[in-house]
């Protein structure tokens, strides 16, 4: 594999291109186009879209019925034929054609000396300022035709899907503004029969408004065909006797938007992104109403003409021209990271509200350590208690410390249960932990510094045994405070530990979110509502600070203490894994190449709201692989953990580990084709 490309990782780079238009002049506009296209084959472009009937102008109005703009139109795509023979780009270019008794408003798809098809437009609108049938015919009807230019005959019909054979998943369709805007658009049709990236040639006169619509019309024709839709307006240059023109170009990607061009442009623009042509099969895949549709709106695939070509794309490294997210659970837009708390947040308390109620509101028994898991529970059981009009004394908050528990963490979790107005109390467990440890023969009974699995295991089962107990004597359940990333890669104690309890509020929850979880609780007060508010604001601000550990083996002097990150990685790394596994199901090679570009240069890219200029790391393409080998060793050989998980509420759209709301996988699954893929294809330096 050519790991540093991103075509070799199922990436196709695309352009949505505007040129300033010379009106009636075919020869000029072709030149213009050719220009632009030479550069992005250079760029190393698959597709790039220029505006409907851009080799002419769209404005032309009965012009288009003149003998000499036909046969100056026919002539530039000649030239752009003849030009295109050792250009890697497809062009997809807009022209009228004229075809039988009728003319055509065309799109021209061209590659490497060949005219590939033509689509003509299908529906034509014929209302306020558009006059399109005056002097245009429908190409709805002319499916499974051709048409003679540049002295080929060529398939011509809005029936013809473009496949790069050696590009997988490269599958072109191409429709004409107005049929975007209908009901059932061509485009959509033409997904359900295997297109994957959608082509728009638009004129599309602008208007206050009209190009948030058009915005609008271009997402939702993304996600609802799971496709890449690419989008390109005619701007500078058209006729401004009526109307007037913005040039706006956009590509969307199953409902991201991955890049949008400047509008009212001064000259040429290109605007130019990968396409993730992997994330759009596996969406396919895993949404199977998406063929369902097919079979009912009676869409055959069989109807599509398949016209194969050859794109022979670049090799080694040519950068990736997309986004891609470090922290994929965590938005990097201030109002959509707040807006994701407030739903996280309030799906985890109407869970919780709605679980204590049908069974007969029960205290809550839960174990605080001063950590961020801990505390997050806390707040929503606080929330939670808040909504159904009960005291927050009902929840049972117990500090447990054991072996190697310190004085800070425990502060923090006294004072906030405290503050918070809790029932709180303090068991110590090493007694306990000590008679289990003797009774086991275990060496630490005899003086001996062993801090293996037992000795952690012993005191994490001590803890969730005493808080089931503690429930059973008091009336209450155990809320269960594990996270997500925890779940994935195994890091919590099975049976009696803390991988049960009687409900989880963070099963849902990635390690990455929750601390903008507690900040976003703290900033929008809500807490607030009594004298001990602000205190607990405190404590959670001290506690968002700490390192995460799990404070299970003591400290030596001169030594590091035990951190979490040592063991399982870092958890920024790990999160990104976990959603790119569990949402999108890519290989271990795709995902460190996407981990690399988005880890390589803390100074590239956008960091969420608030990160810390100290804290922005980089992680290299080494460290990327030696924590993808232990993500992919550890989720594998944790499932059984996660297939007895207790109940709790999915939350991210990245996908939850609960073997009945979105995650299944046999216990006993290998992990040998994950790892052989790393060794065959993730560079070691």
């Amino acid at each position: 594999m050519d790991f540093y490309s991103a075509y070799a990782h199922g990436f196709a780079r695309v352009a949505a291109g505007t040129v300033p238009v010379a009106l009636a002049d075919p020869a000029t506009n072709a030149a213009r186009t050719l220009e632009q296209v030479r550069a992005l084959h250079e760029h190393g472009v698959a597709v790039a879209v220029f505006p409907e009937l851009g080799l002419t102008g769209y404005a032309l109005d009965d012009l288009f019925l003149q003998d000499t703009l036909l046969e100056s139109a026919r002539t530039a795509i000649d030239e752009l034929v003849d030009a295109s023979a050792d250009l890697r780009t497809v062009m997809v270019v807009g022209a009228p054609l004229e075809h039988g008794n009728r003319v055509y408003n065309c799109a021209v798809v061209i590659h490497r000396g060949r005219v590939l098809g033509v689509a003509p437009k299908s529906y034509l609108p014929n209302y306020r300022e558009f006059y399109e049938r005056r002097w245009f015919a429908p190409g709805d009807d002319v499916r499974g035709e051709t048409v003679e230019l540049a002295g080929q005959e060529v398939p011509l019909g809005p029936d013809l899907i473009f496949t790069a054979t050696d590009v997988p998943g490269l599958h072109l369709h191409v429709e004409i503004c107005e049929d975007m805007w209908v009901p059932v658009p061509p485009s959509a049709q033409a997904a359900l029969a295997g297109a994957t990236v959608l082509a728009n040639l638009s004129a599309s006169p602008v208007t206050v408004g009209r190009a948030e619509g058009r915005r609008l019309l271009v997402q939702s024709a993304s996600v609802r065909c799971s496709a890449a839709y690419i989008y390109t307006a005619a701007g500078q240059g058209e006729s401004t006797t009526d109307l007037s023109w913005d040039g706006q170009s956009m590509v969307y990607e199953c409902g991201d938007l991955l890049g949008e061009s400047e509008r009212f442009p001064d000259g040429p623009r290109a605007m130019v992104v990968d396409v993730d042509l992997d994330r759009l099969r596996q969406e396919r895949l895993r949404q199977g109403s998406f063929d369902d549709n097919r079979r009912g709106v009676g869409v055959v695939t069989d109807d599509y003409r398949r016209v194969e070509f050859v794109l022979d794309p670049p090799t080694g490294d040519i950068g990736l021209l997309r986004k891609v997210d470090r922290y994929p659970f965590v938005p990097d837009d201030p109002a959509r990271l707040a807006l994701d708390c407030y739903e996280a947040y309030n799906i985890q308390v109407s869970g919780l509200e709605q679980r204590l109620t049908s069974i007969g509101q029960p205290k809550v028994v839960i174990g605080v350590s001063g950590g961020l898991d801990s505390t997050h529970a806390l707040i929503v059981a606080a929330k939670a208690m808040d909504r159904l009009g009960r005291p927050r004394s009902d929840i049972h908050a117990f500090t447990l410390p054991g072996f190697a528990t310190g004085d800070t963490t425990k502060s923090y979790a006294t004072r906030l249960a405290t503050a918070l107005g809790c029932t709180f109390a303090e068991i110590d467990i090493k007694p306990a932990a000590e008679q289990m440890l003797k009774d086991l023969d275990h060496p630490y009974s005899e003086g001996d510094a062993v801090y293996d699995i037992t000795f952690e295991n012993v005191q994490a089962g001590l803890r969730t045994d005493y808080l089931f107990r503690i429930a059973n004597h008091r009336g209450g359940i155990v809320l269960g405070t594990g996270d997500l990333s925890e779940l994935a890669l195994g890091w919590c104690t099975y049976g009696v530990g803390d991988q049960m309890s009687h409900y989880n509020v963070n099963a849902g929850v990635p390690k990455t979110l929750i601390q903008h979880l507690i900040r976003w609780v703290i900033d929008s007060k809500q807490l607030h509502g009594g004298d001990y508010d602000d205190q607990a604001d405190a404590v959670l601000r001290e506690i968002l600070e700490q390192e995460i550990t799990p404070e299970l083996i003591p400290t030596t002097e001169g030594v590091k203490p035990q951190a979490t990150e040592d063991s399982v990685g870092p958890y920024a790394l790990q999160d990104f894994t976990l959603f790119h596994v569990i949402r999108l199901g890519y290989t271990p090679s795709k995902i460190a190449f996407l981990a690399w570009h988005a880890w390589k240069d803390p100074a590239a890219g956008d960091w969420p709201p608030g990160f810390p200029e100290e804290a922005r790391t980089s992680y290299d393409l080494a460290t990327v692989r030696r924590w993808l080998e232990v993500f992919v060793k550890r989720f594998f050989a944790s499932q059984f953990k996660r297939s007895a998980l207790p109940n709790g509420p999915k939350v991210s759209n990245g996908g939850t580990m609960s073997p009945r709301g979105d995650w299944r996988m046999p216990s006993d699954a290998s992990a040998a084709a994950w790892l052989a893929e790393i060794e065959a294809n993730i560079p070691r330096d």
